[in-house]
């Protein structure tokens, strides 16, 4: 059983990829919800992140309510981590960006992400040393 700290962080979570979602359906380009807010997008391919979205909806809802899907969060959200690093550096992002663009936002969002999976991971350990 998840202590109410993980419960809670975890379903934060999910409240927070259904912002996410809904920014995305909607294209509402706020940092945070779209981490690449001031780039070049396509409607459909927003709508598509949106509906995709929902899965980390209910991946982190249920690892609210049952402990062993716990990892598959934390795997899900480290992977997403690693990925969004990737873009971060790649080409295909640097020749969307303006002249002296700066990926500092980018990489702000990503760190806030990654700080979160360490919060999860944490409490998640704390909780297998409980049991």
């Amino acid at each position: 059983m998840n202590s109410p700290r993980l419960k809670y962080a975890l379903l934060a979570g999910a409240v927070y990829f259904c912002c996410m979602a809904v920014a995305h359906y909607f294209g509402i380009k706020l940092p945070l919800l779209f981490v690449y807010y001031d780039t070049p997008f396509y409607a459909y391919q927003d709508k598509i992140i949106a509906f995709a979205v929902v899965s980390y909806i209910a991946l982190f809802y249920m690892a609210a309510q049952q402990r062993a899907v716990v990892p598959a969060a934390l795997i899900v959200l480290g992977v997403t981590v690693l990925g969004l690093a990737t873009v971060n550096e790649s080409d295909a992002l640097a020749s969307v960006l303006g002249e002296g663009q700066s990926t500092l936002p980018y990489w702000m969002q990503t760190v806030l992400i990654a700080v979160y999976f360490v919060v999860l991971l944490v409490l998640y350990l704390h909780d297998e040393k409980k049991t």
